[in-house]
């Protein structure tokens, strides 16, 4: 077992935190960088190991790579360039993980070399640019020999068919594998993988036997161990890869570049072979693309961790969740919620994403789960749809236009309807998807998926989903009011009314002082003192408060009482010890573990949002304390310390404790993003302009923030005397103006300085 300490960095960040290099190749576990585009996503660790896949509009997916190396090979030696094994013997090892790009250096045998990997802005492929320097006194003959695992014909598994055929075209200098498979289309058709090079091949390898062999592996393959070179290998009913090999000679002091390519492709017609001036162009194309999509916020405060991962991350991994979701499946709500929190940056972009999204609502406005190999697939699950409103208002108040309400998106039977009416179908079906008590129900699950049993018989109902049903209903109707639709704001005030009595009145455990998470078809109800296990709840007060109920401050007081820890705030407490018959798999899951009490930070990062509503600041700042993945204060951790993780294993998790769970997929980093501008920054859109309304920790006696907002820079600072988090006076350009709200000015850049204290 690796020990963690908590002062080893493993590395550090440069460019405002946009780039982390790992300079220690021996981290606790892979930490990854992720690169797509709409069409292509692939991720790697700091030593080449990682997955890509290419997907159609109703995700079907070709998985392309699973696995990757590069080799160097002279006449006596062979290295991996990605630095595998650990430490065989190479000096001045870095990984370099940015925003749209991964390179792993290193020099082994008097070569240094550094492999680039990254997704270009437009194609099903990856690029790989393999540099190699000679930096001794004598010439050097190397091979460079590319190698890309693949399951574009299946997961190979002992004692079954392997049915891919592959070879080399000439033309195209590319080595390929080709199967049937449905693409862009419902039945099979021919579907291709490729491996092409800037230079001309001097060798290739489509079969795995020829190339890893019967009894080698992707570390340790056999044309390597024996210094045998490529094969040039065809493949006829066996299991695919794709290698090339390039011979190169390097005299004293010369360095060599060879490109790759890694692609997908529905004929041989497509296929794309790189050229030094393709690859770098394609490289500049995407950095400046990143440089402008992502230029909508930045922030300087005194905690530079802080500022590291939202300018340098949060923004990337906000983008890539808007078009990605989770990355193993198209979440409806994950890409909804992506969408929404991507908004804060670029409202533009995250416009005609969720446009893209509505398309696949239902026109009675339940919408799906997710959308995945060609299908729609609703799971039973409830709360789909309920973000919907929220989203589309953060967005027309981020542009500030109302009349996009009109534009007409089809629902996914083909019928098409207004944006608004999208929404107003959405908030309409829930209300009226009522279960015991008038509550709304839960059926197979909410956004708590693990809580899967609960409403399968159509009577049990969620009370955090009534909650959040109120908060989308006052969206909604904020959208209804831009419009002039009277009779939509009445009925909705109307409905608003009669579901907040009923979760005060079958969703509060009143003798408690909080609310209960759900009641299952039977009623028997979770999240209330009186349960042996799961008393509690945080995500159902957490949204009493995004709703306004009239008990939701008492609610938060009494889940910071019985839910906070040392290292983060839980989902549930008591955790589960045992599975029940009411609940699903969060009970299956080890207690502290996830959902299952643990330290969930989807819901960390809403509490931010909340913690700020409610105007506690020290609360505010132990909250970003906690959560910040390169901060040791509260906790060892062995994660990337530019990314988010799903949650952190709590206390009863023994050796577990404190360390992280899935990095990059999840909610966690959108929503962080977005409470820290929106709310803790306190940079809330509003028709009328920017609305400043913050609650920064005490400690922050000055910090800033640039916010691009219809198309004005905003450069917004704060200074606080320590007292209080209120709004004592705001200037902009240098005079005083009344109230908070700040106009937007096209194409000028505004100077605004805010006070801050106690009122």
């Amino acid at each position: 077992m690796v020990e963690i300490s908590k002062k080893k960095s493993y590395g550090h960040f440069e460019k405002k935190g946009e780039t982390f290099v790992v300079t220690d190749v021996e981290t606790p576990r892979h930490w990854y960088n992720y690169f797509f585009n709409n069409d292509f996503v692939s991720f790697t660790s700091q030593v080449g190991v990682g997955e890509a896949l290419a997907q159609d509009r109703m995700g079907r997916r070709i998985f392309l790579v699973s696995g990757r190396n590069v080799f160097l090979k002279s006449a006596d030696k062979a290295w991996s360039a990605f630095g595998l094994p650990i430490n065989y013997g190479y000096t001045d090892y870095a990984c370099a993980h940015e925003n749209g790009a991964s390179t792993i250096s290193l020099c082994y045998e008097g070569v240094k070399s550094a492999v680039r990997i990254f997704v270009p802005n437009e194609g099903k492929y990856e690029i790989w640019s393999v540099t190699a320097e000679n930096v001794t006194d004598k010439a050097k003959e190397l091979s460079v020999i590319a190698y890309a695992k693949t399951e574009i014909d299946g997961t190979y598994r002992p004692q079954c068919y392997s049915l891919g055929k592959g070879g080399f075209a000439e033309d195209k200098n590319a080595v390929w594998g080709h199967v049937y498979a449905p693409f862009e289309s419902k039945g099979n058709r021919d579907v291709w993988g490729y491996m092409s090079s800037s230079e001309k091949a001097d060798g290739y390898d489509s079969r795995r036997n020829a190339f890893i062999g019967p009894y080698g592996d992707d570390q340790h393959p056999v044309a390597i161990t024996k210094m045998l070179g490529c094969q040039n290998s065809d493949c006829n009913s066996e299991k695919l890869c794709y290698v090339l090999e390039n011979k190169i000679t390097l005299a004293p002091g010369e360095k060599k570049t060879v490109h790759y390519l890694v692609g997908a492709a529905l004929s041989m017609d497509e296929f794309v072979t790189p050229t030094a001036e393709f690859a770098d162009g394609e490289f500049a194309a995407m950095k400046a693309k990143y440089a402008k999509d992502l230029s909508g916020v930045e922030i300087k405060t005194p905690m530079e961790d802080l500022d590291n991962l939202v300018n340098g991350w949060l923004k990337y991994a906000a983008d890539m969740g808007s078009r990605w979701a989770r990355v193993r499946h198209n979440g409806y709500r994950d890409l909804t919620s992506d969408t929404e929190c991507y908004a804060c940056v670029n409202p533009a972009h995250a416009w005609e994403r969720i446009k893209r999204i509505l398309s696949f609502q239902y026109d009675t406005g339940y919408a799906p789960r997710t959308f995945i190999d060609g299908a729609i697939k609703d799971r039973n699950f409830a709360d789909n749809t309920v973000w919907l409103a929220s989203a589309v208002a953060t967005i027309i108040k981020e542009l500030g236009n109302k009349d996009l309400l009109f534009e007409e998106v089809p629902f996914n039977n083909g019928t098409v309807a207004t944006v608004y009416e999208h929404i107003r179908r959405s908030v309409d079906f829930l209300f009226n998807f009522q279960g015991l008590y008038g509550l709304i129900k839960i059926w197979g699950g909410d956004w708590n998926d693990c809580v899967n049993f609960a409403g399968l018989k159509g009577k049990g109902v969620s009370v955090w989903l009534s909650i959040a049903w109120c908060y989308a209903n006052k969206r909604f109707r904020e959208l209804a009011k831009m419009l002039g639709k009277d009779e939509d704001v009445k009925l909705s005030e109307e409905r608003g009314k009669i579901m907040a009595e009923r979760i005060e009145e079958y969703g509060r455990d009143k003798e408690a002082g909080y609310y209960i998470y759900a009641r299952t078809d039977d009623d028997i109800i979770m999240g209330s003192h009186e349960c042996d296990e799961g008393q509690i709840f945080l995500i159902s007060q957490l949204w009493s408060v995004f709703a306004g109920l009239e008990n939701a401050a008492e609610a938060m007081d009494k889940a910071e009482e019985i839910l906070e820890t040392p290292i983060g705030i839980r989902l549930a407490y008591p955790a589960y010890s045992y599975q029940r018959s009411y609940i699903g798999s969060m009970a299956e899951k080890e207690p502290g573990v996830q959902d299952n009490g643990g330290i969930y930070l989807h819901p960390s990062a809403w509490k931010l949002a909340v913690d700020s509503m409610l105007h506690r600041p020290d609360r505010v700042e132990e909250g970003i304390k906690k959560m910040l993945p390169a901060n040791h204060e509260y906790g060892e951790t062995c994660g990337e310390p530019y990314a988010m993780f799903n949650s952190y294993f709590a206390p009863e998790t023994g050796y577990r404790m404190g360390t992280p769970g899935q990095s990059w997929r999840t909610a966690s980093s959108s929503w962080m993003l977005k409470s820290m501008v929106e709310y803790v920054f306190g940079m809330h859109a509003e028709m009328e302009g920017l609305r400043i309304e913050p609650c920064l920790p005490l400690s922050w006696k000055e910090c800033s923030i640039k916010k691009v907002f219809r198309g004005c820079t905003y450069n917004v600072s704060f200074t606080g005397n320590g007292e209080g988090s209120d709004v004592l006076s705001v200037k902009v350009n240098g005079e005083l103006i009344d109230g908070n709200i700040v106009p937007a000015k096209e194409g000028e850049t505004l100077t605004v300085e805010v006070s801050l204290g106690k009122k």
